[in-house]
């Protein structure tokens, strides 16, 4: 009886070091994942630069409303990446809808100045003509 009260506390040690040791390396998994995760979610300087010589009309040209329509779908389609894997993050999804928004406002103006650029603009990105 005795012997079996010293083992069992012996295996309860060992499963306690054990279940510290999952624990720690789960919180590094779950640390890098995170990390990897704000990688992808920021758009970062080249990936801007790359969009802003894709849409813009010139090289300097960021103000336009192609390359600000462009902006938005890149960060829209990324933050909806996210929201697929984090889907209690509420306050991402308050952005997206923030950001869905403005892009609409964006297309609303561009379609109602310039309808040819805006459909041409629309069939590039792949997005839908709903405005």
């Amino acid at each position: 009886m005795f012997f079996n009260y010293i083992i069992f506390t012996i295996i309860s040690k060992e499963l306690k070091n054990l279940a510290i040791i999952l624990s720690q390396f789960h919180m590094f998994m779950k640390l890098d994942y995170y990390t990897i995760q704000e990688a992808i979610m920021a758009l970062d300087s080249a990936k801007k630069l790359e969009i802003i010589a894709n849409y813009g009309r010139s090289e300097n040209d960021t103000g336009s409303s192609e390359v600000q329509i462009a902006l938005l779908t890149a960060r829209i389609v990324e933050l909806t990446e996210h929201l697929k894997i984090f889907k209690k993050d509420h306050s991402s999804r308050l952005g997206l809808l923030k950001l869905v928004g403005q892009r609409r406002r964006l297309m609303k103006y561009f379609k109602r100045t310039d309808k040819e650029a805006y459909l041409t603009l629309v069939e590039k990105l792949e997005i839908r003509d709903n405005i």
